[in-house]
């Protein structure tokens, strides 16, 4: 067993988000993402195939979902499950403090074959 802390070893700002897998099993990936100011490039959106559970723990971010007009404030202990295939970018992150977000990916298994 290592115990770690979620808030050590973040890093300086820099000009990519650190996304690092802290845990994970059978179809479960956990990350843990640090932001300074990130956004998503123009144009892009997020289109994944697992479930998202994302818990925000430090600064703050706005996510826009498609079809939406509204961005998606977030604020530290806020959460959201975005389901798989839901188009969403983040529009923008703190530029002052470190945003810490862990994501839990939920993989759905393929019947089809």
């Amino acid at each position: 067993m290592v115990l770690r802390n979620i808030f050590q070893e973040i890093g300086l700002h820099s000009e990519e988000e650190l996304i690092e897998s802290i845990s994970g099993g059978r179809g479960i990936r956990i990350e843990r993402i640090v932001s300074y100011g990130h956004s998503s490039p123009p144009g892009f959106w997020y289109v994944q195939d697992s479930n998202e559970f994302v818990l925000l723990i430090s600064g703050s971010a706005g996510l826009l979902f498609e079809g939406e007009d509204e961005i998606v404030v977030m604020q530290p202990g806020d959460y959201l499950d975005i389901p798989a295939y839901k188009k969403h970018r983040v529009e923008w992150t703190d530029q002052r403090q470190p945003t810490i977000w862990l994501a839990v990916h939920s993989f759905i298994p393929d019947f089809s074959e």
